[in-house]
Parts: C-alpha cells; structure tokens; sequence
C-alpha cells in the first residue's frame, strides 16, 4: 500500500478564454474540476498505473466535501481528517491566443493543532504502508517540522519516505533524512542556498544531499531539459523529447508517482527514474490538472535517454 500525505488540498478548476485582459468579462469555456494538491495528485498517478493508494488529507466546508467525491471518482481511497475551515480552490486559465497558462493559487485553510496531530495520527493509522509520500506545502498553523514528525511515524512502521516541497518544510525533512527527496532546481537552490544554473553545481549540490544522508536518492527535474538522478552508486542524466506543452501542472506530481509505483513493485531507482520522466512529459500533453495517462507514459518510454555521469565517488 502506497499512502500519500496532502496538508494542503485543493480543489483544481481549470478552463481556457481566448485573451486574458483586465476590466472586461472574459468569457471561458472547457471547465474541469479535479482534486488536487501535491500528494493527492501523485495518488491518482500512483491508482492510474493500478497500484493500492490511500489518501491522507485535511478537509473542510463545502469544498471539502467535493474534493472527497472527487477523490473517490478517481478510485483512490480516502482517509479524511475534518477540519474547521473550507478547503481552498486553485485556478488554473488557459489563453488561447498566446498558448500560455495562467496559474492562480489560493491561501489553505488555518489548521488548529488538533487538527494537524490528527493527521499524524492518520499516518500511524494507515494499513501496512510500503510508501508514505509527502508532497505539497504546508498551509497556516502547522509548524515547519511537521513533515519530520510523519517521516518518523512511517519510518517506524518499516514504510520508505519520499518527499516534494520546498522551503522550511522541506529544510526540516531533509535534515531529518529521507528515502527520495524530489526536487525542481528553484527548491534545490533554496536548500543549498546558492545558484544552481549549470549541469556541474546541480550535480554538487544532488550529491551532497546523498553524502550528508539527507536522502538515499535525490531525482532532480528540471522541466523540458528531463532530470538528474544522483544516489550513492552514481549519477545519471535524463533526457526527454520535445513537446509542446498543453499544461504544466502536475507534471512534476506525475513523475513522483510513476517512479515510486516502479520502486513499489521492486524496479531498479534507474529503471524507475525513466518511468518518472515518460511521466511527467506525458502530463504536458494534458489540458488542465488531468495529469499523466499510462497509455502516453508508454510511448515516451522509449523516446527516454539516459546516461551516466559519474560513477559513485
């Protein structure tokens, strides 16, 4: 059983207008609603490729109780934890005109601790966890060591850890040590705390998460130009084709769940790497947050370079 860890869910409207412009009404068309936020996103990924998924996520008001059909729309099952105030709405506009994508993010909910702890709890509930996936930010009122708290409780209970945040959050997790740390170059820059632009220092810093015991194997994306795998054995560069992209969002959601359904089923990190990046280029190709398709993951697969840079130190 794969679970995954979503703090701060959101319900994902996405359409398309023909040109954004400001004071007139726009008029869209093509609206679509999907549950959303990081973990719950990478639990339909993880459902579309046929593995077990249980979803822990906060959920309030109104809101709340969609996203509970939603998820369950997608098959996924839910684990729930009631909370006070509504779950918050993202929104995502299309602009036909210029082909590029309006991204609007919302405030979460302010969690009391009751809350939060029992979401901890949750965790500790969850059946026989192989996988506790932790992704997406932390919303108002719950502390920046949270995701170090989960970490340990599934630890504890023999489940490998993989996370996708950023900021103080993710400073904590790592410090505290995790299985697959998953992040884009802006996060890797925050946490190594220096400009990362070329192949050389990306390297440096993936590297140093692996010796400092940080993570056991860190998966850099790096959007159009694929990724950098870095573990104790190696490191290898992923290249991906050109696409057009149709969305952005939920492509780094998507890579995440794909590769950990391949590490779930006893894939090597290498083989499951390449699952990742067919799947985060198939999500391009998807309108709104519709995310990856299995059958598109299929036919990247092969279009997938991979090559190594550096043998273990």
């Amino acid at each position: 059983m794969i679970v995954t860890l979503t703090m701060n869910p959101a319900i994902d409207v996405s359409t398309s207008v023909e040109e954004i412009a400001p004071y007139r009404k726009l008029r869209c068309t093509d609206i679509r609603r999907d549950p959303g936020g990081g973990g719950i996103n990478v639990a339909r990924v993880v459902r579309r490729f046929g593995a077990d998924v249980t979803a822990i996520y906060p959920a309030g008001g109104t809101m709340g109780q969609l996203l509970r059909q939603l998820v369950d729309k997608d098959g996924i099952a839910s684990h729930t934890i009631p909370v006070a105030e509504d779950t918050r709405e993202d929104f995502t506009a299309y602009e036909r005109k210029s082909g590029q994508e309006f991204r609007f993010v919302l405030p979460g909910p302010q969690l009391e601790a009751a809350e939060w702890m029992a979401c901890l709890d949750a965790v500790a509930e969850a059946p026989e966890p192989s996988f506790l996936v932790i992704s997406g930010s932390l919303p108002p009122g719950v502390p920046d060591d949270f995701y170090v708290r989960a970490a340990r409780i599934a630890r504890d209970r023999g489940a490998r850890v993989a996370i996708d945040t950023s900021g103080r959050p993710l400073q904590a997790a790592l410090a505290a040590g995790v299985y697959l740390a998953k992040p884009n170059r802006r996060e890797l820059q925050e946490f190594a705390g220096r400009q990362l632009e070329d192949e050389t220092s990306q390297v440096s810093a993936a590297r140093g998460l692996v010796a400092k015991g940080h993570a056991e194997v860190v998966a850099l994306t790096l959007g159009d130009r694929g990724g950098i795998l870095v573990t104790r054995e190696g490191v290898w560069r992923g290249g991906v084709p050109a696409v057009k992209p149709v969305s952005t969002v939920g492509a780094g959601d998507s890579f995440l769940g794909a590769m950990v359904v391949r590490l779930d089923r006893g894939d090597t990190v290498l083989d499951a790497f390449r699952y990742g990046l067919a799947a985060g280029s198939s999500a391009l190709m998807s309108t709104g947050t519709e995310l990856s398709q299995v059958e598109n993951v299929e036919k990247f697969l092969p279009q997938i370079r991979i090559e190594e840079v550096r043998k273990a130190a």
